[in-house]
C-alpha cells in the first residue's frame, strides 16, 4: 500500500549518509558477485530465527542498500555478514578473500546481533533501552548501523509478505529504537517504512482504519495536488521569488500521532494535503506567506511563526493552513533552504560541535549524553570529509559484554574482568581471582571488548588486592569498582580499630574486676548506640578510658569541695586567666586542666566540667566525652573562655615567644611506603610546628599515624593539614 504521496524517489539526505557509511569499504572488482558466491554455499540452506531463508534475506538487504544508493561494496558486505557465523575463523577467512575492513564489519555486526538477541529480558522499556545502547556502542562506523537498519526493515517486510504475525518485541523494538535512529540519521525512507510496518502489528485496528481513509479518493487527491503544486510554484515565481514547491511525504503512523497529539478526527488532519515551499532567505518567507494568504482563505487559529519564535530545538519555519475554492484544507510550510536542512537533520545539522561547546546550536544543548553522541554523529554525517578523518569510534566510552547466562552488562571503555565482576556483584568482585573471556583464560588486567562473554573465576572467600588500586597496573577502569575496593580496605581497617578498642575495654574491665558488666550496656550508658561504636573511638584513641573508669567506680569527692566550686561558678566575680590561658567565668582562682581526650587549643570553642576533686576539666565543645558528661551531670558544666596566661585582663591570648602552646593530635591515614614518616614530619617542621609524639601502625599496607604537635593557635592547623594531604600516598589527615 502506497502511503508516501508526492515524496521524492530518494531522500536527498540519504546519499550523504550512505557515502559516509561506506567510505572505509574499499571498492573491489566484482565484489558483489564474489561475496554472494562466497556466501551462497554457506547460507543457502540456512534460516534465521524468524524462519526466513538466510540467503534470501541477504539478497533483500543488498537490494535495500542499493535503493538507498549504496555501492556494490556495501551490498557485498551484507552477504559476508550472514556467512560469518558459518565460518570456524571468520576474521581470517573473510580477510583473506576481501580484506580486513570487510572482516571487521562482518564480525562486529554479528557480535551486535548476538548481544542484541540476549537483550530480550526484562520489561519492554528495558529491552528497547538495551538495544539502543548496544546499537550505539557497536557502531564503530556507520556500516554496522546501515546493515542493521536494512536487515530490520527486511525482517518486517518478510513478515508482512508471509502474512505472519511479527513478534511484539520485534515490532516495538523497531518502532522505539530502529525508527528513531533512522530518523536521527536522516534516513527517512527507512524510518517511515519501519514505523508503518511496526505500527500495523502493534495497533492493527487503528492502522487499517487510517489506511482505509487514506485510500479513499487517492487518485483524485494525487492528481489535484500535482496540479496545485505546479500552479503555486509558477505564481510565486511571477512574484520574483526563487522557490521550490514540493509535496509533503506522509505516512500512517505520523497521521495517527498528529490525530492523537491534537485530538483531531481524520477529516481535520490538515496535512493529508500539504505543500512545502523553499525560498532563499527569511524575508522571502514572509513575502511568500503574504501571497499564499492572498491567494487562499486562511484557516483561523492555524498559523504558527516558528521563525520569529523558534521551537526549543531551534526549528524554524512558517506553518499555515488555508482552504482552496472547494473549501479543502491544505497545510503549507514555508522556510529557507538552511531552515529546511535544520528541520531535516535536527539540531546537529547546524551544530558546530567544537565551536559551540555545551551551549550547542542557537543556545540549545543536547538533553542527555545519548543525544550529545547522536548530535556529533549527525554532524559528521553532514560533513563526510570529517568522517573520513575521524578514525575512532564515536561511542568509545561504553562497551557491552555478556555473562555466561547471557545477561548484558554495560561497562566503561577499557574495563577489565575485575570491573565486570564488581558490576555483577560486589562480593564477586572481592573474590575475583581469574577470568575466561570467550572460553579462554586471560589476565585480570586484559581490557574487554564489545560482545565478549566473560566468566569470573572466584575464590570461596577473601578480598581484593591492593594492586588493583594501582592505576599503572591497569586492573580497574570503573570508578564504581575502585570505590568498592577502597570501601573493602576501609572496612578492614575499621575492623582492626574495633578489635583494638575491644581489647582495651576488656582489659580495663578485667583490672576493675567488672568482667560481668555487659559491653552493650556499658556503651549505652556512655552515650553510644552499640558496643562497636564505643570500641571504634577507643581504638582510635578518641575516647579516654578514664571516662569508663569513672563510670565503673564513681569516687565521691568531699561534699564541701564540689559545693564550693559549684557555688563559685554561679558567683558574679571578675574572672582571671589560669596558667593554661583559660578564663573561668565568675571565679577568680581555680585549678584547671586541659582534657586529654580532645586536647583543646585556642580559638576552639570550649566548656568546663567540674570534676570530683581535680578542679575544672577544659574540653572542646564538640568533644563527645564532654557532651556525654554534660548530658548526665549538666549542673557541673561551667562557662570558660580563652584568656591571657599572664592575666592582664584583656581576655585575649598572648602572642609571641611567651605565648603558651597546646598539644593537639593529628591522625593521618596513608598507603605505607618507605620515607612516609619523614615526608610528613618535614611538613610540620617547615610550618614551624613542634612534633612531641608519634604513634604509627601499619595494617595490610595502610599506615595509621597519630602526631602530637604543639601549637599556639589551632586556626593555623587547617593549612598544615592541607599540606599533609598533598604528601604522596596520604589519603586523609585530620585533627582528632
Amino acid at each position: 500500500m502506497k502511503t508516501h504521496e508526492d515524496g521524492p524517489a530518494q531522500d536527498p539526505t540519504l546519499a550523504g549518509v550512505v557515502a559516509a557509511a561506506e567510505q572505509s569499504l574499499p571498492q573491489q572488482a566484482d565484489a558483489l558477485s564474489r561475496a554472494r558466491a562466497f556466501a551462497e554455499p554457506l547460507i543457502a540452506h540456512e534460516t534465521l530465527d524468524t524462519g526466513e531463508n538466510m540467503l534470501a534475506h541477504a539478497d533483500a538487504v543488498a537490494a535495500i542498500l542499493a535503493r538507498m544508493g549504496g555501492s556494490e561494496a556495501m551490498q557485498a558486505a551484507s552477504y559476508l555478514v550472514y556467512a560469518c557465523p558459518m565460518l570456524a575463523r571468520p576474521q581470517e577467512a573473510i580477510a583473506r578473500g576481501f580484506g580486513e575492513s570487510y572482516a571487521d564489519l562482518a564480525v562486529q555486526t554479528n557480535q551486535l546481533v548476538a548481544v542484541q538477541r540476549q537483550a530480550a529480558s526484562g520489561s519492554a522499556a528495558d529491552q528497547a533501552e538495551n538495544v539502543r545502547k548496544m546499537l550505539l556502542a557497536f557502531s564503530r562506523d556507520l556500516r554496522v548501523v546501515m546493515l542493521r537498519l536494512a536487515s530490520r526493515l527486511q525482517t518486517l517486510r518478510w513478515f508482512a509478505a508471509q502474512k505472519r504475525q511479527v513478534p511484539e518485541q520485534v515490532a516495538r523494538e523497531s518502532l522505539e529504537v530502529f525508527a528513531p535512529l533512522a530518523n536521527r540519521l536522516g534516513i527517512w525512507q527507512v524510518k517511515w517504512e519501519l514505523e508503518d510496518l511496526a505500527f500495523r502489528v502493534l495497533e492493527p485496528d487503528t492502522y487499517k482504519q487510517v489506511a482505509r481513509l487514506l485510500d479513499e479518493k487517492r487518485v483524485e487527491r494525487e492528481t489535484y495536488m500535482a496540479q496545485l503544486r505546479g500552479e503555486v510554484e509558477a505564481e510565486l515565481r511571477t512574484q520574483g521569488l526563487q522557490v521550490q514547491v514540493a509535496g509533503r511525504p506522509k505516512h500512517i503512523y505520523s497521521i495517527v500521532k498528529k490525530m492523537r497529539g491534537k485530538s483531531l478526527d481524520f477529516d481535520r488532519v490538515f496535512d493529508v494535503r500539504a505543500l512545502r515551499v523553499i525560498v532563499r532567505e527569511p524575508r522571502e518567507c514572509y513575502a511568500a506567506l503574504a501571497w499564499v494568504h492572498q491567494r487562499f482563505e486562511p484557516v483561523e487559529g492555524e498559523f504558527d511563526d516558528y521563525i520569529a519564535r523558534p521551537k526549543p530545538n531551534g526549528y524554524q519555519s512558517l506553518h499555515t493552513v488555508v482552504r482552496d475554492e472547494a473549501g479543502r484544507p491544505i497545510e503549507i510550510q514555508i522556510r529557507t533552504q538552511a531552515m529546511h536542512e535544520h528541520a531535516e537533520h535536527g539540531v546537529a545539522a547546524h551544530w558546530a560541535y567544537k565551536e559551540a561547546g555545551t551551549k550547542g546550536y542557537a543556545g540549545v544543548a543536547a538533553s542527555s549524553a545519548y543525544d550529545a553522541k547522536i548530535a556529533v554523529l549527525r554532524q559528521l554525517l553532514a560533513w563526510e570529509r570529517d568522517i573520513a578523518g575521524a578514525g575512532t569510534s564515536l561511542f568509545a566510552d561504553r562497551i557491552y559484554v555478556l555473562t555466561p547466562q547471557a545477561t548484558v552488562v554495560e561497562l566503561t571503555q577499557g574495563s577489565t574482568a575485575v570491573d565486570f565482576a564488581y558490576s555483577v556483584h560486589t562480593n564477586l568482585g572481592h573474590r575475583c581471582r581469574g577470568a575466561r573471556v570467550d572460553g579462554a583464560l586471560v589476565t585480570l588486567s586484559t581490557p574487554l571488548k564489545n560482545g565478549q562473554t566473560v566468566e569470573v573465576v572466584a575464590a570461596k572467600e577473601g578480598g581484593p588486592s591492593r594492586d588493583w588500586l594501582n592505576p599503572e597496573l591497569g586492573f580497574l577502569a570503573s570508578p564504581r569498582a575502585k570505590s568498592k575496593v577502597r570501601a573493602w580496605f576501609n572496612e578492614q581497617a575499621r575492623h582492626e580499630t574495633v578489635a583494638r578498642g575491644r581489647e582495651a575495654v576488656e582489659k580495663l574491665l578485667q583490672r576493675e574486676g567488672r568482667t560481668a558488666f555487659k559491653l552493650e550496656d556499658l556503651a549505652v550508658q556512655l552515650g553510644f548506640k552499640s558496643a562497636d561504636d564505643l570500641f571504634g573511638v577507643v581504638g582510635k584513641d578518641e575516647f579516654s578510658l578514664r571516662t569508663i573508669e569513672a563510670l565503673l567506680r564513681p569516687a565521691e569527692a568531699p561534699p564541701d569541695v564540689d559545693e564550693v566550686l559549684l557555688k563559685k561558678s554561679r558567683a558574679a566575680l571578675p574572672g582571671a586567666a589560669t596558667k593554661d590561658g583559660v578564663l573561668v567565668v565568675g571565679i577568680d582562682s581555680l585549678m584547671t586542666q586541659l582534657a586529654r581526650c580532645c586536647k583543646p587549643a585556642p580559638p576552639d570553642a570550649i566548656g568546663g566540667f567540674v570534676t570530683r576533686g581535680k578542679g575544672v576539666s577544659i574540653h572542646r565543645e564538640d568533644c563527645s566525652n564532654f557532651r556525654q558528661m554534660a548530658a548526665r551531670q549538666g549542673e557541673r558544666v561551667i562557662e570558660v573562655e580563652w584568656g591571657r596566661a599572664s592575666g592582664d585582663g584583656s581576655g585575649r591570648a598572648s602572642s609571641g615567644a611567651d605565648a603558651p602552646v597546646y598539644p593537639v593530635d593529628v591522625s593521618v591515614e596513608a598507603a605505607d611506603r618507605q620515607g612516609l614518616l619523614r615526608d610528613i614530619s618535614d611538613v610540620f617542621a617547615k610550618e614551624k610546628m613542634n612534633v612531641v609524639g608519634v604513634q604509627t601502625q601499619s595494617v595490610k599496607g595502610t599506615a595509621f599515624m597519630t602526631f602530637t604537635i604543639e601549637i599556639a593557635d589551632a586556626s593555623r592547623l587547617g593549612k598544615v593539614l592541607s599540606l599533609v594531604r598533598e604528601v604522596t600516598g596520604v589519603r586523609s589527615a585530620r585533627r582528632r
